[in-house]
C-alpha cells in the first residue's frame, strides 16, 4: 500500500504561524518499553529503554535508560531496576519523574534553566487519573505546560497517513505496554480500543511457557532475546533455533536448553490471538463507509511489537484485508507526537482534554 507523505496530505500545516512552538520544546514517546524524545529541528534525541536503577540505602538513582536496563536481573540486594511504566501509564509517580527528568535533561545537554513545553503520547483509553499522573509527572520534572496526545493518533501521523482527509485509516500500534487499534477520518478517531497487551506480555509469554514446558526460569532480557530472534506469528519459511540459558526450577543449577521457533510461535499465540480480537471487535464498529476505505487501503502496523515476524501475514489471513509494516515502526509515535510541534492547530484538535 502506497501511503501519502504527511505534508503533502496535510493543508493545515502551518510552521510559520505565530503560535508555532519554542524550539526548545519536545515530543516525548513515554513508552512502557523504551522513552523516545523528539526536539523541534533536531528530530529524536534519546532513545532510550524506560528503567531507573535505584539504591534503596539512600533512595539515589544510580542509572536511567540503557545503563540501567544493563543491571536488570544482575543488581545486589541494595540497588533495584524499576520500570515506572506499566500498561503505557505511570504505575510509579515518583520513579517516573525523575526518570522525565533525566530525559528532558539529557534532550537538552543538560540545560537546567529550561522549561520546555511537551507533548506526551498516551494510551487510547487512559484514564481522568493516570492522564493527571502523566502530567504532574511531566510538571514536575520541569515541563512549563503538557499536552497529551492519543499513541494511535500519532502513529498514524508518523506513518504517513492521510489523517485530515475524509477517508477511513487504521492503525495498530504493539508497544511494549499497550496495544492501540484506531479507526481514523478528518484528524479525529472514530473508534479505538486499547488492549494492555503488547510486547511486555510476549516477553511474559515466553517466560511462562519455558517455565512450564522445561522447568526453566528464564530473565526478561533473555525472553524478550526470544521474541527477537525466533518470535513469529505465522509459520516461518525456514525454521529457526536458539540456545537458551536460565535456572533450573528442580536443581536450582544454571541450565540451557534449545528452543525452536514454532515453540516460541506456541508461547507467543495467546497474546498475538488477543490483538487479532482486538482488531476484529475494531473492524465490527467501523462504519460501513470507512470499512470499505480499509477494505482498499488496509491496515498499518507501528510500534515495536509490530517487527514480530510474519504478524502481518497472520492478520491478513485472519482479516482478509491488505496490512503493511510502517517505513520505520519503532519511530512512529514519537515522529508524530514531533510533528505536533510545528502543527498547533492539529494539535488542538486532536489533543486530550483534562
Amino acid at each position: 500500500m502506497k501511503k501519502k507523505n504527511l505534508e503533502n496530505g496535510m493543508s493545515i500545516f502551518n510552521p510559520s504561524s505565530w503560535l508555532t512552538l519554542f524550539s526548545n520544546d519536545l515530543a516525548i514517546d513515554l513508552g512502557t518499553a523504551n522513552t523516545l524524545v523528539y526536539v523541534k529541528s533536531k528530530g529524536i534525541v534519546v532513545r532510550e529503554p524506560s528503567i531507573v536503577a535505584i539504591n534503596k540505602r539512600n533512595n539515589k538513582v544510580e542509572a536511567v535508560g540503557k545503563d540501567a536496563k544493563e543491571m536488570l536481573g544482575k543488581t545486589p540486594a541494595n540497588i533495584v531496576a524499576i520500570r515506572p511504566m506499566k500498561d503505557g501509564v505511570i504505575a510509579d509517580f515518583e520513579i517516573a519523574e525523575r526518570m522525565l527528568d533525566y530525559f528532558i535533561k539529557k534532550a537538552h545537554n543538560r540545560n537546567f534553566f529550561l522549561r520546555p513545553r511537551i507533548i506526551i503520547s498516551v494510551p487510547s483509553e487512559i484514564t481522568q487519573v493516570e492522564r493527571k499522573a502523566v502530567k504532574e509527572s511531566a510538571l514536575k520534572a520541569g515541563a512549563s505546560e503538557v499536552y497529551l496526545v492519543e499513541q494511535a493518533m500519532v502513529a498514524a501521523i508518523g506513518a504517513g497517513l492521510p489523517i485530515v482527509e475524509p477517508v477511513g485509516n487504521m492503525i495498530v500500534d504493539i508497544g511494549g505496554g499497550t496495544t492501540d487499534v484506531a479507526v481514523i477520518s478528518l484528524a479525529g478517531i472514530v473508534y479505538s480500543k486499547s488492549l494492555r497487551e503488547a510486547g511486555n506480555a510476549m516477553d511474559e509469554a515466553i517466560i511462562n511457557y519455558v517455565k512450564k514446558k522445561y522447568r526453566l526460569l528464564l530473565g526478561e532480557r533473555t525472553a524478550e532475546e526470544v521474541k527477537i530472534n525466533i518470535g513469529s506469528a505465522y509459520p516461518l519459511d525456514k525454521p529457526l533455533e536458539m540456545e537458551v540459558k536460565g535456572r533450573d526450577l528442580d536443581s536450582g543449577l544454571p541450565k540451557s536448553i534449545i528452543l525452536t521457533d514454532e515453540e516460541a510461535r506456541e508461547a507467543l499465540k495467546p497474546v498475538v490471538d488477543k490483538i487479532v480480537e482486538t482488531i476484529r471487535i475494531t473492524l465490527e464498529k467501523t462504519p460501513p463507509a470507512l470499512a470499505a476505505d480499509i477494505v482498499d487501503r488496509g491496515i498499518v502496523l507501528a510500534g515495536g511489537g509490530a517487527l514480530l515476524r510474519n504478524l502481518d501475514k497472520k492478520l491478513r489471513e485472519e482479516t482478509g484485508l491488505p496490512v503493511s509494516l510502517a517505513e520505520d515502526p519503532l519511530t512512529c509515535v514519537v515522529m508524530g507526537t514531533g510533528m505536533m510541534l510545528t502543527n498547533i492547530d492539529l494539535l488542538r484538535k486532536i489533543s486530550l482534554e483534562e
